[in-house]
């Protein structure tokens, strides 16, 4: 599963793309290998348009837009929970470095001027998930699904790499057991009413 803009820079705030449509260096290793690619909806410009202004994580920390990010969410959410009840192996879930919303391991922070009612100091801070990705973990454990997610820096699209993303996904895919997931999903027992 791959955020919006790692296929899409047209979704991204406006002259910020730093690659003309799709993240190529990142994605021809993944194609040539053969790997499918589920590609996540862009919540900022399903939210706001194409014409939105840049803003940090607290802009879209606000229940409308965690709400917005849940009901774009849902075909996705069924569609991982079939493929992986067919035995599909989902590699997990690269996000995008420094995003408010798709971030992973990083997201984009800034405080609002009072002045201009702008969004300035923008900083990008460590160890904290967009709220797109934040609404992704809840919805895939919601249902049983705990995938491994990291995340790629769009700002520097030649240091993508879909050998370190996947390297990234296999370690933590690893690690799931002992935190208590797993990315098999075991559907719920139903039981009979004798239909």
């Amino acid at each position: 599963m791959l955020c919006h803009c790692i296929l899409n820079a047209n979704a991204i705030v406006d002259g910020e793309a730093r690659y003309p449509g799709a993240m190529g260096e990142f994605l021809a290793p993944l194609v040539a290998e053969g790997t499918g690619i589920i590609q996540l909806p862009c919540p900022e410009s399903t939210f706001l348009g194409l014409r939105r202004c840049p803003m940090g994580v607290e802009q879209y920390d606000s229940p409308a837009f965690r709400r917005h990010c849940s009901r774009i969410l849902e075909p996705f959410m069924d569609q991982i929970q079939d493929a992986l009840q067919n035995g599909v192996q989902v590699l997990g879930v690269v996000g995008v470095k420094g995003s408010p919303s798709c971030g992973v391991t990083a997201t984009c922070t800034g405080r609002m001027s009072p002045d201009t009612r702008k969004v300035v100091d923008f900083a990008v801070r460590y160890g904290s998930a967009g709220v797109f990705i934040q609404v992704l973990r809840r919805e895939l454990l919601a249902r049983g699904i705990d995938l491994p997610m990291t995340d790629v820096d769009n700002g520097d699209p030649s240091s993508a790499s879909w050998k370190a993303a996947r390297e990234e996904l296999t370690a933590e895919a690893a690690e799931a057991p002992a935190r208590g997931g797993s990315n098999i999903f075991v559907p719920p027992l139903h039981i009979s009413s004798g239909f």
